[in-house]
């Protein structure tokens, strides 16, 4: 099936992309809405989620060692049940990796190749990500290990923005008390629960010992990246920020250093795509892997390219249009995804653990 192997640090840098890589550009403007000043607290908050989740994903791999979520629900549910129970979180895969696809597709399109058929980056991305798939687990892993410092450069360039920044924005803290934030927190909370993707990496990490360490930094500093750059655009836009849909795009307009540094937003755009193709190669992989497991292939990689024209159908079946699809990362997404990757296998973890003690009770009789 898969014999490659990846490291404990490849599965943090792996799990920070998946899980930060989109809603870089969308949580400053939705937090905002909801949080107004406050919207650096919402990460804080929602990265809870990803703890939680990081924490039933090892504890179920504690239990399975050397098996994914896909093949301890047969054990812990039984064939039938197990059987439903994996092919629901299989869907569930398959439909928001091409809800992924379809939008980063549209972000292109609005945002820079006006004139393009969407389906031409659709399909362009998916070939491209088919071909990281292909390689195995270790060639996404490896992906993740040169791509991650990229993603951390719009953090150096971002002191640039302090002559426009004013830090009377922060004030008052918690005007409103604690509500807003946590509102703010719901949709970044979905996303942390995607976490729980590691569920599918975890059989094929070298030191799996050290999985859970990884997970729990995965998520301190998904927290952190996203606290920064909310707090950074809240210095320059203000309360105001809930009104722009990419408020980190328009925040990097603002740099221009003797004449020299200007435009940032492009760089910003151009690892932003780097992001994001690891984003959508990992749950490419995961769906994959996972419906080979279920379906019991022998060679995952024949089910590559089938699945490559799924997602790519399902990119256009997940929504009509782009408001639509912000519709349901806003108000579907934050109840949808905890529902299948948090408690869904807290579920799985709770029936686990009485059947293991059941049967150790037995043992001892």
């Amino acid at each position: 099936m898969e014999k490659g192997k990846i490291s404990a640090s490849q599965l943090g840098m792996l799990l920070f992309l998946a899980v930060v890589a989109s809603g870089v550009m969308w949580i400053p403007g939705i937090t905002g809405k909801y949080a107004k000043n406050d919207l650096w607290l919402s990460p804080i908050w929602a990265s809870l989620m990803g703890v939680i989740t990081v924490f039933i994903a090892f504890q179920l791999h504690k239990m399975y060692p050397k098996q994914t979520v896909v093949q301890y629900s047969e054990e812990i549910l039984g064939r039938l049940s197990g059987k439903l129970v994996s092919l629901v979180i299989i869907l569930f895969y398959l439909h928001i990796t091409g809800f992924i696809v379809r939008s980063y597709a549209e972000f292109i399109v609005v945002n820079f190749l006006h004139k393009t058929p969407i389906s031409a980056v659709v399909a362009s991305m998916i070939i491209v990500c088919a071909f990281a798939v292909i390689g195995g687990v270790e060639v996404v892993g490896r992906t993740a290990q040169v791509f991650f410092p990229f993603f951390l450069i719009p953090v150096f360039f971002m002191p640039l923005l302090l002559s426009d920044m004013k830090l009377d924005y922060l004030f008052p803290v918690l005007e409103h008390g604690v509500v807003p934030s946590l509102k703010g927190a719901l949709v970044p909370g979905g996303w942390f629960s995607e976490m729980f993707v590691m569920s599918f990496f975890l059989p094929y990490v070298a030191n799996h010992e050290k999985g859970m360490r990884s997970g729990l930094w995965s998520v301190f500093g998904v927290m952190m990246l996203l606290t920064i750059i909310n707090l950074f655009i809240l210095f320059v836009l203000g309360r105001q920020v809930g009104d722009f849909l990419f408020p980190v795009m328009v925040a990097f307009r603002y740099i221009s250093v003797a004449e020299f540094f200007e435009n940032m937003e492009s760089l910003v755009m151009a690892i932003w795509i780097l992001g994001m193709f690891v984003k959508i190669t990992v749950f490419y992989y995961v769906t994959v892997i996972g419906a080979s497991q279920w379906l019991r292939v022998s060679e995952y990689r024949s089910l590559v390219l089938p699945f490559g024209f799924l997602i790519g159908l399902f990119s256009f079946w997940s929504y009509p249009d782009f408001n639509a699809g912000l519709y349901f990362d806003t108000y579907a997404f934050p109840f949808y995804g905890p529902c299948i990757q948090t408690v869904l296998p807290l579920l799985l973890l709770i029936v686990g653990a009485l059947r293991k003690r059941k049967q150790s009770v037995k043992l001892d009789r």
